[in-house]
């Protein structure tokens, strides 16, 4: 299969699909692979680190799109990239579509096929391509936590640890999965008073014995929700619905209630945010107040560290970009966890929480594929 890898285009996205090493993998295959000049840059990876591993050097985003059958990305296409694509090529990256419903009728009027990491699945019922993205954004969380609790950035002033004799931050993270997770072990390693809230008693009970006591976790109510709200100097939005869009969980009319200079960080952003006041924001301009509280809405958190990124990312799509480019579009009936990140197929819908969100028509997969 001829497999394309644009360079990304999104404001502040230094991460790529495919690094010079899954390349390798893709040739060993027996993959014809073009790559669009500097589309490793963000990473360190020159053109001919590419040549090296084997591709082709496009010298357009065009050339890509016009020459390859599947598309390899990070983010999610842009107007100028979806009107490139066309029926009969699969496009692999996320999506996220579900807050977006002009990317999503953009890909249905296309005839691509698409598939969303976001929505891939595997045995245990987990995200593994959406996972390791996570697990930076979680981490990162904190440190934009950080940056936006100093006072020249608007913040309350406060030290994430404290000293020893002034208390720490306070940090509520509302959502115990792997943003969650991974966001209070930052915090609570910098020394920082940590509760997780959430509706799983056996996800809060798996979390009190990995941190052995040194998070709090809470039941997720929309009383505990305002109590750790107002009460907190931090809070992570860190909740998800697979392919829908996030929950709205604090209201603009809280905000009033929180204390001033205090920082939201949503991670859920580019599922549409889990707070009503929640904006996607850039890398460039990453944060913006209101009512007195700080708010961080960078929807593409781990472009700001692309070589941990792209090299976490690329271990997890390998094994299904190999099975989409060894077998088309039959490695998606084929395989169930490929088949649950179908979200767009010949202009359908083919997820049932994107349709839902964005109120079109939705078509199983046996249907769209009849």
């Amino acid at each position: 299969m001829k497999v394309g890898v644009p360079k990304e285009i999104k404001t502040h996205e230094y991460r790529v699909g495919l690094t010079p090493g899954a390349v390798r993998e893709y040739v060993a295959a027996g993959h014809t692979v073009l790559v669009e000049t500097g589309a490793g840059a963000g990473i360190g990876a020159a053109d001919d680190g590419y040549r090296k591993a084997g591709a082709r050097i496009a010298e357009s985003a065009r050339e890509v799109f016009s020459s390859s059958e599947m598309i390899v990305k990070v983010k999610e296409p842009q107007p100028s990239e979806w009107t490139q694509l066309r029926e009969n090529q699969i496009l692999f990256t996320y999506l996220h579509l579900a807050p977006d419903p002009e990317q999503a009728k953009g890909l249905m009027k296309s005839g691509c096929t698409a598939i969303a990491y976001e929505t891939v699945t595997d045995a245990h019922g987990g995200l593994p391509l959406l996972a390791p993205m996570s697990e930076v954004a979680g981490r990162l969380s904190i440190e934009a936590a950080g940056a936006a609790l100093k006072r020249y950035a608007g913040g309350r002033g406060l030290l994430i640890g404290g000293v020893p004799g002034v208390q720490p931050a306070r940090i509520v993270v509302i959502g115990g999965g792997v943003v969650g997770t991974h966001a209070a072990r930052m915090a609570a390693g910098l020394g920082a008073e940590v509760t997780i809230l959430d509706r799983s008693i056996p996800r809060l009970r798996e979390l009190d014995e990995l941190f052995e006591g040194r998070v709090r976790t809470r039941f997720s109510t929309i009383d505990a929700v305002e109590e750790e709200v107002f009460a907190a100097d931090v809070v992570i939005g860190a909740v998800l619905v697979p392919g829908a869009s996030a929950p709205k969980l604090v209201s603009r009319g809280m905000l009033s209630s929180m204390r001033k200079g205090a920082v939201i960080v949503d991670v859920a952003i580019d599922q549409g945010g889990c707070f009503e006041t929640s904006r996607a924001t850039t890398h460039a301009e990453p944060t913006y107040e209101v009512d007195g509280v700080i708010h961080y809405c960078v929807a593409n958190m781990p472009g700001a560290v692309p070589l941990t990124s792209s090299q976490a990312l690329n271990n997890a799509t390998l094994p299904f970009g190999l099975a989409l480019a060894n077998k088309g579009f039959a490695a998606v009936l084929e395989n169930p966890h490929l088949r649950a990140g179908l979200n767009v197929y010949r202009g359908r819908l083919t997820y049932k929480a994107v349709a839902e969100s964005l109120g079109l028509p939705f078509s199983p997969i046996d249907q769209a594929a009849a």
